[in-house]
């Protein structure tokens, strides 16, 4: 392919028109940062629940239940009581007043409280309906009897004990801890589902709700969806504050040692702050929201460009050690290098963008954004910085500014070129047997890499409950906020056997007039599976039937309905049911009823609470297994079936982006080595280093414990993305310094301690800055970071280590190389094949 007179045109441009070429790249990063101001924030889960048909499940129910929980337009707020026992008078008084106080402020916009004392109070006083009316009959009520209507009614209403801890004692009516709710309605469309991205409405209500609560006792503390989303907010500032000063820091340092020259740093650092720019500004104009993977983008960037730069500056300064003079130094340099990062940016796109394949839109605009930013990071450091290293070394030459570091890095006399060729060492040795080593490390390392896990929880985006004492100490303004929400989740899943979030739903649609058809819903939960609460040797559930058992108890009239249609006395009625139907929905507990079943009679939801500390994957087969026994059509949905299915979605991800990164980034090498080389198997042997990487990558992920969620998820295809930056620059390189006739070794030899070292510089730095996402806030963040920095580190060693004995193996199999590289039965002067 005929391709060097466009090369030959940039380089032009380049070494005689820098300044022009400057000027425009200065333009244009004016224009692009226009964007930065349009770049809006989104944070939570709820962006990855999108589309994802058990979530669709839970959207029907918003739709057709008329239920405080799943309510569209509505947020609700948990007030978590905790003392020495929570059943005692004062305490329900407590939370009495604590409801009151939110229910009068009509910025609350309050609709409906729940709680024990509540159901106590109302059970102590019929016509107390009102809060005030219920905080007058538990005041006027001595102790003892308070006590023995507790014990009543938790009797006759199971399923309030789910609002008590696991330490509730029936005898001694006690409990430590207590979930009174709060239904707030909002102005616009609230926090349903299964995410927890909240809506702004929802988090004024719910922090105004905390200094609310403040006044009446220090044993409540406020908890809810809008809360979480605003500490979700501030996890990815804090994330920024620390990682964004640590990273530019060590990058600095490095950066220093890697260019050894006050402008050569300069330009280098302007390059990087442009390719950022650049990035963001793009994510403004096109209206892609700034979230919790998209802080992964800066790092990787900053990889890429780190190893152009570096690559530019040391490939210019070996010609320049020459004697040879600035243009020529530049126009020899760019003419190597453009093709080689034209290479190496083709890989890195189909890397990153192998994820626009996914399911999930976080995901995708990951991949979008982190291939467009590699994209510009070509074009700045594959021309802009050659541009300005021109302009300034001839301002240099004018001005005699003193020259400061020009020896490129890995020399032959430096410890670093001493080191760099222990492959090439390998090679001249048993280069076949090396690689047949290597390919059985490999092979056992993918096996093991497939028993990695796969989770998704919102804990993932949150804070540890006990961050490092190094964190703490942090001076402003880089100390983190203060984090409640973390306590706040052990403490429900240590205290209460379910709670809000333990719960799944399984939705049901068929004729509910049908006689049996309670009769179904009941059994249903008959002989639970291991991961559901039990109550007396069934599912704890909450239904339909649980309403009319309810005002069956209160309602004389209505008991006496069931039970002329209760053919097997269990409570449950098994004839005219539409009289039954229509009786409960004349009745006061007609807003409840609607909370589980609709008024066609068509479709109905039970709630069954979850062990909370049984696995995503258990509760998910669990549930699904009892809506299989339902003769009627049964869904299993709820916010834990949502986030095992964004988990199957994750890995499913994960693999179809490895298996499309590795399979297009394998065709374009095959096809732009046999267009600029004739040379199409070097594409080939380009691959082996990250074959090795992918497999190591996995197998660590499996042996640190450490998950595919939402942003490891991308790792695999990341580790190709950056990891054949490595390998390719190595086989560029060696494919110009390689002559058909020569000898491979010398070839290889002065591949690694030319390219090698700057790969060292790239390497050292970038390791460094993607790894300060270590000390990123949220667990998922410093997973990434360690992952993405070992997949440098691991595709570094590979190409350095393994890539010269597979180069030498592909040199013998295609007859090149001379007598050096032939094989024992082959003749030295064979004729070479075309490979």
């Amino acid at each position: 392919m005929e391709y060097q007179h466009l090369i030959d045109r940039v380089d032009d441009w380049i070494v005689t028109r820098s300044r022009t070429v400057i000027l425009a790249f200065l333009v244009v990063t004016v224009v692009m940062s226009s964007g930065l101001a349009m770049t809006a924030t989104d944070s939570g889960t709820d962006q990855f629940t999108e589309d994802i048909p058990a979530q669709e499940a839970a959207d029907d129910i918003n739709e057709r239940f008329e239920t405080e929980s799943f309510a569209d337009g509505t947020a609700s707020t948990q007030l978590i009581q905790s003392n020495s026992n929570v059943l005692a008078k004062p305490s329900m008084l407590r939370m009495l007043e604590a409801q009151h106080r939110l229910e009068e402020n009509p910025d609350q916009r309050v609709l409906e409280t729940a709680s024990v004392a509540r159901a106590v109070a109302r059970d102590i006083d019929p016509t107390a309906t009102t809060l005030d009316a219920q905080i007058d009959a538990l005041e006027r009520t001595p102790p003892s009897t308070v006590r023995e209507h507790t014990r009543a009614v938790l009797a006759e209403r199971p399923g309030l004990a789910g609002l008590l801890s696991e330490d509730y004692n029936r005898e001694s009516v006690t409990a430590s801890a207590t979930i009174g709710t709060v239904t707030h309605s909002l102005p616009s469309a609230g926090d349903g589902g299964a995410g927890t991205g909240g809506d702004s409405p929802a988090q004024e209500i719910q922090l105004q709700a905390e200094e609310i609560v403040a006044t009446v006792g220090g044993d409540i503390r406020v908890f809810g969806s809008g809360l979480v989303s605003a500490e979700f907010g501030n996890v990815i500032g804090d994330s920024l504050l620390i990682v964004v000063p640590a990273a530019v820091t060590l990058i600095f340092v490095f950066l220093v040692y890697a260019y050894r020259d006050p402008l050569d740093l300069i330009v280098g650092v302007v390059s990087l702050a442009m390719a950022i720019l650049w990035t963001f500004g793009f994510m403004g104009l096109a209206g892609i929201a700034f979230t919790q993977m998209l802080i992964a983008v800066p790092p990787l960037l900053l990889a890429v460009g780190i190893d152009f730069g570096i690559h530019a500056v040391n490939r210019y300064r070996e010609e320049r050690v020459q004697g040879r003079e600035i243009v020529p130094s530049m126009r020899t340099a760019t003419d190597q290098l453009l093709v080689a990062f034209f290479i190496v940016t083709g890989t890195t796109v189909i890397g990153f963008s192998a994820n626009l394949t996914s399911a999930l839109p976080p995901i995708q605009d990951f991949g979008l954004v982190a291939g467009v930013g590699i994209i510009f990071t070509f074009f700045i450091f594959g021309i802009f910085l050659p541009a300005a290293k021109v302009y300034a070394d001839q301002w240099r030459s004018r001005t005699r500014f003193p020259q400061f570091g020009s020896q490129p890095l890995g020399s032959e006399e430096s410890v670093l070129g001493r080191v760099l060729p222990v492959g090439v060492k390998i090679s001249r040795v048993a280069p076949r047997l090396f690689l047949v080593v290597i390919l059985v490390s490999t092979t056992g390392l993918a096996y093991y890499g497939t028993g990695v896990d796969s989770r998704f929880t919102q804990e993932d985006f949150l804070p540890p409950e006990d961050n490092p004492e190094w964190l703490q100490s942090l001076p402003e303004p880089f100390a983190p906020s203060q984090y409640d929400t973390p306590a706040t989740i052990n403490y429900l899943e240590e205290t209460f056997e379910s709670g809000e979030d333990d719960q799944v739903t399984v939705y049901v649609e068929g004729p509910l007039r049908q006689d049996d058809s309670l009769e179904q819903l009941a059994r249903m939960g008959e002989e639970p599976p291991e991961s559901f609460v039990t109550r007396d040797g069934r599912a704890d559930s909450t239904s339909i039937v649980t309403v009319i058992r309810e005002r069956a108890a209160r309602d004389e009239s209505f008991a006496a309905l069931v039970r002329r249609n209760d053919a097997n006395r269990n409570g449950i009625p098994d004839d005219n049911l539409e009289d039954v139907y229509d009786a409960l929905l004349a009745s006061p507990a007609r807003d409840r009823a609607l909370n589980y079943i609709t008024d066609d009679y068509r479709s109905a939801r039970v709630q069954y609470a979850v062990k909370a500390d049984a696995e995503q994957a258990e509760i998910t087969a669990d549930t699904r297994d009892v809506a299989d026994r339902s003769r009627f059509e049964a869904t299993a949905t709820g916010g834990i079936i949502v986030f095992k299915a964004v988990s199957d979605v994750i890995t499913e991800s994960a693999l179809v982006s490895l298996a499309l990164a590795l399979a297009g980034s394998a065709a374009f090498l095959v096809g732009i080595y046999w267009l600029i080389e004739g040379r199409p198997l070097l594409g080939v042997a380009n691959v082996v280093p990250i074959a090795v990487t992918v497999a190591a990558i996995a197998a660590t992920m499996r042996y640190a414990d450490v998950p595919l969620n939402a942003l490891t998820g991308t790792i695999l295809s990341i580790a190709i993305g950056l990891g054949i930056d490595y390998s390719a620059h190595v086989v560029h390189r060696f494919a110009e310094e390689f002559d058909d006739d020569g000898d491979v070794y010398e070839a290889l030899d002065a591949t690694v301690r030319g390219t090698g070292g700057a790969l060292t510089g790239s390497m050292l730095t970038t390791v460094t800055g993607i790894g300060v996402l270590v000390l990123a806030i949220t667990p998922v963040l410093g997973q990434f970071g360690l992952l993405t920095g070992l997949s440098i580190l691991y595709s570094f060693l590979a190409s350095i280590v393994v890539l010269p004995s597979t180069l030498v193996v592909w040199a013998q199999l295609t007859g090149r190389g001379g007598a050096s590289t032939a094989e024992p039965n082959r003749p030295a002067d064979a004729t070479p094949s075309n490979a």
